[in-house]
């Protein structure tokens, strides 16, 4: 979110020598309108398909634990549950399984598998958090161990899971590096041969693979391109039929309550020059966690969330510099008593950003959890302070050095703003210890903060440049390092490759902290890449992210 201005046009105020000149920006409108403000959530209807999934859900339980079901087989139907959204109603049962499976494992049982098999069960382990050797592969290359075997190359549902599994990798793996290659180029040079659904799998893996995807959407694309693998059990079909309309259902019905919230709150209004992004950033948000119980959850996290997009537009595509130092210093006192000292045009969101904050802290003081509401707020704070720092690099025409500007720059990511927020409704899995755990700044936190950064830069430096606002981390490398432009993108997008590998480890067991923590730690580097792999998709949100909105709030769900 921090390339907030990418290619939006720049505008100056001439009327008159007493105007200030501001960097106003010409943000695209939003697409939706008011659309969800309409929906009418009956509960009814809720509670029905709640109770519909009562019996599928017990199903599916017996034959995650049945005993006579064969090991590659019940790690296909975890596999299936997995990829469906379905694991956190059977998580104590799926990690049994596979608790006894990952024991028992032997290299040599893997011997007369097949790729796609073998693939299947990587997968399952490594989702999971079990890290099972990628020795699995060796058979599939040469004697020479430096290429794969040409013989793979006929197998084609066999090399789509080496190339989901190879997405997976950790740090020395190189056999998983070497296998996302080449059959990433293999699988690009045959895809348009494909038909049916074995080409829609291909095309859907090679756009985003499964692990940098979005969950929600990725069960539903799974559930739709896949259509085999979830017929293969009645249970698990319906189940999954159920909950995506369980879901839909819900997540419609929060989307309405934070439309009218904004609405309400008079942004577009007061801050007419901000862009009107509520759907994209309640998707975002639903990145994040899916489940039902953080319902509340996502709809703080996305109230705050807008509030940094007013925040960072006014910074980055309104306000002059005098106004941008005196609105940080506004928000470090964090005071009504401020609200004298900074223009008149923000005031409103000024009062409404304290109050919003005063009563999320008196209500879960109530919980003796008001810690993780002031650690949102220290962490807005900080990026206030890191924004003045960009501009203040943009006024005087100062590019950083390449660390600086990371230290930087990974605040102004906004990544700590919304990681933060995401804890505050989460409920009584955000401990003492869990905080503490977040601002100890773990390996995994810094490599999903240096993805969130990084690529929104490589996405956006050139039309940075354009706009004349402050030097992107690719303009930074390249002053630092003296090398070409195309250098310093392909060193940038290495170390995005290798913060990927960070994460894939932090997530494995034994963990420092829960999953349920760690996931939006995974989740809000899934949703960088949807938001910026192809396009600043959230500045112009006309291709992925309304794809994504119309697949799960406009569109039906499967019946």
């Amino acid at each position: 979110m921090a390339a907030v201005g990418a290619s939006a046009t720049l505008l100056t105020n001439t009327k008159s020598p007493a105007e200030p000149v501001r960097p106003v920006a010409n943000f695209p409108p939003s697409v939706w309108g008011d659309l969800f403000l309409s929906f009418s959530l009956d509960k009814s209807i809720m509670e029905e398909y709640a109770e519909a999934m009562e019996e599928p859900k017990e199903q599916v339980r017996r034959l995650i634990l049945d005993p006579t079901m064969g090991s590659n087989k019940k790690l296909s139907l975890i596999y299936t549950v997995h990829r469906l959204g379905l694991t956190y109603m059977f998580l104590k049962e799926i990690e049994a399984q596979l608790d006894r499976l990952f024991k028992e494992f032997n290299l040599e049982d893997y011997v007369e598998l097949d790729l796609y098999t073998i693939s299947i069960n990587f997968q399952a382990f490594r989702h999971l958090g079990y890290k099972l050797p990628c020795d699995v592969f060796n058979k599939f290359k040469n004697d020479d161990s430096t290429t794969f075997k040409e013989s793979i190359t006929g197998d084609v549902r066999g090399m789509l899971g080496l190339y989901e599994s190879a997405q997976l990798r950790l740090k020395g793996e190189k056999i998983l590096d070497e296998a996302s290659a080449f059959v990433e180029t293999k699988l690009k040079s045959l895809v348009n041969t494909l038909e049916g659904s074995l080409a829609q799998q291909v095309k859907q893996s090679l756009r985003r693979p499964f692990h940098q995807g979005m969950p929600m959407v990725e069960a539903r694309l799974y559930f739709s391109n896949y259509q085999e693998e979830c017929s293969a059990h009645d249970s698990v079909l319906k189940l999954a039929k159920l909950h995506f309309n369980y879901l839909q259902l819900q997540q419609k019905d929060e989307l309405r309550i934070v439309s009218q919230w904004w609405k309400d709150m008079r942004f577009q209004e007061t801050t007419p020059y901000i862009r009107d992004r509520v759907p994209e950033i309640y998707l975002w948000i639903l990145g994040l966690y899916f489940e039902p119980r953080y319902s509340l959850a996502r709809i703080i996290a996305t109230k705050i969330t807008l509030f940094l997009v007013v925040l960072d537009d006014t910074y980055d595509a309104y306000a002059t510099i005098e106004e941008i130092r005196l609105l940080t210093d506004a928000i470090n006192r964090w005071d009504i008593s401020a609200m004298n000292q900074i223009p008149e045009y923000i005031r409103p969101f000024y009062k409404i950003l304290l109050d919003e904050y005063a009563e999320l802290e008196k209500q879960l003081a109530k919980e003796g959890r008001a810690n993780s509401v002031i650690a949102s707020k220290e962490a807005f704070q900080d990026i206030a302070r890191g924004y003045l720092e960009e501009a203040e690099w943009a006024n005087s025409g100062y590019v950083a050095s390449f660390p600086e500007y990371m230290k930087n720059g990974l605040i102004t990511s906004a990544y700590n703003v919304i990681s933060k927020s995401a804890l505050v409704g989460m409920g009584e899995i955000v401990s003492e210890d869990a905080l503490a755990w977040y601002e100890s700044h773990p390996q995994i936190l810094q490599a999903s903060e240096l993805i969130s950064r990084l690529q929104d830069d490589v996405m956006t430096y050139q039309f940075e440049r354009e706009r004349g606002q402050s030097a992107t981390g690719v303009d930074s490398y390249i002053k630092t390092y003296g090398v070409s432009e195309k250098v310093a993108i392909d060193e940038l997008k290495k170390m995005i490759e290798n913060a990927w590998k960070e994460i894939n480890d932090g997530c494995l067991k034994p963990r420092e902290v829960s999953m349920d923590l760690l996931a939006p730690i995974l989740n809000l580097a899934r949703m960088i890449d949807v938001v910026y792999r192809y396009d600043d998709g959230f500045t112009f949100p006309g291709k992925t992210l309304k794809e994504y909105i119309t697949l799960l709030f406009v569109g039906s769900s499967p019946m």
